[in-house]
C-alpha cells in the first residue's frame, strides 16, 4: 500500500507563489500516475493536477491552467506542485493522490489513495 505525505502548504499573499511537495514510500512509484486535489471549506474534494507514470502527459483543471505546474522526480519518488500567481479561490487543503494500477493514461477516477494533506492559504 503506497504512503503518500505533502509538504509546503502555508499562508501566501495574492500573487505569490507556494511549491508543494509529496513523498512516496511503499511501492515501486516510477509505474504510477500522480495527482493533485483541493478541497476548500465546506466543498467537495476536486481534481487540480496529474501527471503520468513516465512524465510525459499531464493534465490540469482550468482553474489553475497557466499558474500551476505539477512535476515529478521518481529518482526520489516525490512529486512537485509549482503555484504560481495564487488566488484566494486556491485557498484550501492540498491532497497528493496515487491510483491503485500502475502504468496507461492518467484518469482522475482512478486516484484512490490520498495523503493527509497541506493547507494552502491565500490572503488577500
Amino acid at each position: 500500500q503506497v504512503q503518500l505525505l505533502e509538504s509546503g502548504g502555508g499562508m501566501v499573499q495574492v500573487g505569490g507563489s507556494l511549491r508543494l511537495s509529496c513523498a512516496a514510500s511503499g511501492r515501486t512509484f516510477s509505474r504510477y500516475s500522480m495527482g493533485w486535489f483541493r478541497q476548500a471549506p465546506g466543498n467537495e474534494r476536486v481534481f487540480v493536477a496529474a501527471i503520468s507514470w513516465n512524465s510525459k502527459n499531464t493534465l490540469y483543471a482550468d482553474a489553475v491552467k497557466g499558474r500551476f505546474a505539477i512535476s515529478r522526480d521518481n529518482t526520489n519518488s516525490t512529486i512537485y506542485l509549482q503555484m504560481n500567481n495564487l488566488k484566494p479561490e486556491d485557498t484550501a487543503v492540498y491532497y497528493c493522490a496515487a491510483p491503485n494500477f500502475p502504468f496507461g493514461v492518467i484518469s482522475v477516477r482512478d486516484f484512490a489513495s490520498w495523503g493527509q494533506g497541506t493547507q494552502v492559504t491565500v490572503s488577500s
